[in-house]
């Protein structure tokens, strides 16, 4: 493949971009908040209320819709999680993990559909097969322009051992016909022995940001790679972790980044495994090479992946479950400026009588709005997530429609 083609514009800009009782929710947070350094992360005072459990007191954007990508009937794999869009020779490509009834068993395998318009889109086919012993999991996208590659996680079944995986990749010319399974590569050309996270981005330099967890267990670190594929010369940042209670398992994973507006940092967001039911934030002066030791944000989290970016003009965003617990609902959209005071906030998807019941039993199954990843694609900000951990679904906001509304005061 030719590593040399130079990314578009649009390439390097793409935003990569689920009850307890709702008196639970941190909503000024200031009080009871450890204190936080105050160019991480907060929220503006009384922008989510604690007493709408269905909607945290938010409403969706103008222009907001949610359309399926698969839904699955009686015969069919009724598990899915791990959904990931990207865009590619004008057509939105989804990805995720597959199985017939638990979460990560044997079965599990990685799937994927196609769009031309974000609504209608083709039946699910295989892009990762099972595993004869382990499974394999969605690793998410990345594109030149050019040439299209899907990550796929694969989890080798390692008895005795801290379960842990490496990350290997396949890449298409069109979207619809795959090479074989490659592992991806450090930058002294061994595997890199780490599952990556789904959504990695480019830096303004043109070097691709993301993060593995790596073995043995699940340790998470920033790797950057000047590779335009993304599939070799990744090198790991240098960031201090957080202690944690579990050797095997660091307590930050699952990141996603936005730049921040102003002085370019960069602010890698973090899942707080410890349950303090906050976001974890690291920062970035040079570009992804060292980080600060994450620190506790004051924006709540319900202990999950999360998906954050910059919007065309620069704001920041981020998209998850901003709740003081575990449950993943409603889904929102918290939208700042400067990358720090997060002043407005949008409805994707509600709780309460908006989300669906569940209707297939399994491992690990629970209601709610899990996973989100998103990405730009024609000035329409794309999120996808399983909904119940079964159905495949996006939900799509025009970026002028995220724009509208007016700013808190608190946070000028």
């Amino acid at each position: 493949m030719d590593r040399t083609r130079r990314r578009t514009l649009e390439t390097i800009c793409r935003a990569g971009a689920v009850a307890a009782p709702a008196l639970l929710l941190l909503v000024t947070l200031g009080a009871r908040a450890e204190p936080a350094p105050p160019d991480i992360l907060r929220l503006a005072p009384e922008l989510l209320d604690a007493t709408d459990a269905a909607t945290l007191g938010v409403v969706p954007a103008p222009g907001t819709e949610t359309h399926s990508i698969f839904r699955p009937g009686p015969a069919d794999d009724a598990y899915a999680h791990g959904v990931v869009l990207v865009p590619f020779r004008g057509r939105l490509h989804a990805q995720w993990q597959s199985s017939r009834r638990d979460e990560d068993g044997p079965d599990t395998r990685v799937m994927f559909a196609v769009s031309d318009d974000g609504e209608h889109w083709s039946e699910p086919r295989e892009l990762a097969s099972t595993l004869e012993s382990g499974i394999r999991t969605s690793g998410g996208w990345w594109t030149d322009g050019q040439t299209l590659v899907a990550y796929i996680n694969e989890w080798p079944a390692l008895h005795g051992a801290p379960r842990g995986g490496r990350t290997l990749f396949r890449s298409s010319e069109d979207g619809e016909h795959w090479s074989a399974l490659q592992p991806v590569r450090d930058a002294a050309g061994a595997p890199v022995m780490g599952v990556i996270e789904q959504d990695p981005r480019a830096l303004p330099d043109g070097r691709i940001l993301g993060a593995f967890h790596e073995q043995p267990g699940l340790q998470v670190s920033p790797w950057t790679t000047p590779d335009p594929l993304g599939v070799n010369g990744w090198r790991r940042g240098r960031m201090p972790r957080m202690p944690s209670d579990d050797p095997h398992v660091s307590r930050e994973l699952e990141p996603s980044w936005f730049l921040r507006p102003g002085d370019g940092a960069v602010v890698m967001v973090f899942r707080d495994q410890a349950s303090s039911y906050r976001k974890l934030a690291s920062v970035s002066r040079d570009a992804g090479r060292s980080w600060s030791r994450p620190v506790l944000t004051g924006v709540p989290d319900a202990r999950t992946k999360q998906s954050a970016g910059n919007l065309p003009g620069g704001a920041a965003f981020l998209v998850g479950n901003p709740r003081n617990d575990r449950e993943r609902h409603p889904l929102v959209l918290l939208l700042s400026e400067n990358g720090w005071c997060f002043d407005r906030a949008w409805l994707l998807r509600g709780g309460g009588d908006e989300l669906p019941a569940l209707r297939f039993e399994g491992r690990y199954k629970r209601s709610g709005y899990s996973y989100p990843k998103s990405v730009l694609w024609n000035e329409v900000l794309y999120v996808a997530y399983a909904t119940n951990k079964e159905d495949v679904e996006l939900t799509r906001v025009p970026v002028s429609g995220l724009l509208a509304g007016t700013h808190s005061t608190a946070c000028r």
